[in-house]
């Protein structure tokens, strides 16, 4: 039945087959665990103590050869195993990450492909709209870069927009100790979205890419929500970029707080349908940031044990003043959209003056333009 000899393989056999047992959920699967020790000495046991805690039915299942799909499964995942940079880990391990260990649900096994050591260093989680606003992913990118720069691991879920942009900001930032988590809702082999592959690579050099789900594992919706419970289990706070007010971020969020972890949230404009989420969580009791330095403190307040990994804040370096012209476009647009028309309407600027300020802050990086031919603010200098 079984082609491994080591010891360490014949466990993590039967972990895996633990964890592809048909009808046997996690939670029953731990408190066979609980009751009866590691996996192979689960399947050691006679139908009769196994009918104490599960259906006769399946403890006479768990005593029967694996199937031949299950087999296949098992001698995929441990080949895959075999291979740098992945690994297997299961609860019993103990490079399985603390705060998950902690969680309501946590997995039986996870599958990495990475620094698994990355696991257990303090994290945050960022997470936000996919269709995310220029505005948003650079504030996604900006906050993941200090906070791993202050020693923080930022944990994501790979999708477009906010993801990507926070597990950038992270791989950029030059923290030796500490980088990104990219939890995935298929399996490792499989990466979606599909355009961020070269993203995923880049994570797994430098990072981790982090399943429960079982290799080939394709995409589906009910993923995403599982997925996001190990994001949150993960982080000790989950900040909200950008978010909807029907979003996988709003239930990212929800699971930390039921998780007792911290919720952060960037504010935006009020007319803006990405704000909405936001601005809910903040009604809702989710401490408004407009810096990592806000979430530093708060973690570290709330977790004293957690603020000696934090690295001293660098002092900023003071913003040279603007020529007085472009300070007043910056003055009146505020931080809304705002059309050119209703810039020149508010400075009486001539058109032929007024585009060339308007392209030196474009280029300086204090505005930005959209699609629809709109401004905006992106800085607060």
């Amino acid at each position: 039945m079984m082609s491994t000899t080591e010891l360490s393989n014949s466990e993590l056999y039967y972990w895996l087959r633990l964890s592809f047992e048909p009808s046997i959920g996690p939670a029953q699967a731990r408190a066979l665990l609980a009751h009866f020790g590691l996996p192979p000495d689960i399947y050691s046991q006679p139908v009769g103590m196994l009918s104490k805690l599960l259906p006769s039915n399946l403890a006479a299942q768990l005593k029967a050869s694996a199937s031949a799909e299950i087999e296949d499964q098992i001698q995929h995942a441990l080949e895959w195993s075999t291979t740098a940079p992945n690994h297997i880990i299961t609860l019993a391990d103990p490079d399985y990450p603390q705060a998950l260990l902690e969680s309501h649900d946590p997995p039986l096994l996870i599958y990495a492909k990475g620094n698994k050591q990355l696991l257990n260093v303090p994290s945050l989680a960022i997470v936000g709209a996919r269709s995310a606003t220029q505005a948003g992913n650079e504030n996604a990118y900006a906050f993941a870069k200090h906070l791993t720069e202050l020693g923080w691991s930022i944990v994501s879920g790979l999708a477009s927009g906010i993801d990507a942009a926070a597990h950038t900001g992270s791989l950029d930032a030059a923290n030796p100790h500490a980088c990104t988590i990219a939890v995935l809702g298929t399996g490792l082999d499989i990466i979606y979205p599909a355009r961020n592959r070269d993203l995923a690579h880049r994570i797994a050099q430098h990072g981790v890419l982090l399943s429960e789900f079982p290799l080939g594992t394709r995409a589906l919706p009910y993923h995403f929500p599982q997925r996001n419970r190990i994001v949150a289990g993960l982080a000790a706070g989950v900040l909200v970029v950008e978010a909807a007010l029907k979003s996988g971020s709003l239930i990212t969020a929800r699971q930390a707080l039921e998780l007792g972890r911290e919720v952060f949230a960037i504010p935006g404009s009020i007319h803006s349908p990405l704000a909405r989420g936001c601005h809910q969580l903040i009604r809702q009791g989710a401490k408004l940031v407009e810096s990592a330095e806000h979430i530093q403190e708060e973690i570290a307040h709330k977790n004293p044990s957690l603020s000696q990994y934090a690295m001293p804040v660098r002092p900023r370096t003071p913003t040279p003043a603007l020529p007085s012209a472009q300070q007043q476009i910056l003055d009146v647009m505020g931080f809304d959209p705002i059309s050119p028309e209703a810039i020149q309407q508010r400075t009486s600027m001539d058109l032929a003056t007024l585009a060339a300020h308007l392209l030196e802050l474009e280029l300086a990086g204090n505005i930005a333009l959209s699609q629809s031919g709109h401004y905006q603010r992106i800085t607060a200098d």
